[in-house]
């Protein structure tokens, strides 16, 4: 805790739509000088819990949302979901948001799989996404869509039963 304020500075953060109108949250925030002594960081700026986060444009209720767009459509579809909702972001946003989820263990393969591609770069780098068909969530996210890769992820996590696919033919071939 200080109670020296250091500086201010006007920060701006995009949040949710609201009536179909962009949000954007003009905010004041305050540098505080750090009093201990072996600390290496000479400043810090304080936080609106719930509202802001460490080096965010977005809120955390935005982040989460364009998460969840990013989770069930992906690049270009979701982003035109964004803007029909009021959200303006780019497909790249979007699969960076994905990328930059937390990985969370998983023991053994849900019964039913579903697998996505989606493009890393269109026409040359893709990947693919494992979902969990029972609850929608994002199991894993492979860094290519070779048969290869997917085998050796089931091999190591037994358990599916029935995998979904779209009607990309690389998975087809095992």
């Amino acid at each position: 805790m200080s109670r020296r304020v250091h500086d201010g500075y006007r920060r701006r953060l995009a949040d949710v739509a609201a009536a179909g109108q962009q949000v954007v949250i003009d905010l004041m925030v305050r540098r505080f000088p750090c009093p201990a002594a072996g600390c290496d960081r000479r400043t810090f700026v304080e936080q609106v819990d719930g509202l802001t986060e460490r080096f965010a444009r977005r809120t955390p209720l935005l982040r989460r949302s364009l998460e969840r767009i990013a989770l069930a459509l992906a690049g270009r579809r979701g982003a035109g979901l964004a803007e029909h909702l009021s959200i303006p972001t780019s497909a790249n946003s979007l699969l960076r948001l994905v990328r930059r989820l937390p990985d969370k263990q998983v023991g053994a393969a849900p019964q039913v799989l579903g697998l996505v591609d989606f493009a890393l770069k269109k026409g040359h780098v893709y990947g693919t996404i494992i979902l969990n068909m029972e609850t929608g969530e994002r199991i894993d996210v492979l860094p290519d869509r070779t048969a290869d890769t997917l085998s050796a992820w089931l091999r190591a996590r037994p358990g599916a039963e029935i995998v979904c696919r779209d009607r990309a033919s690389s998975y087809a071939n095992h």
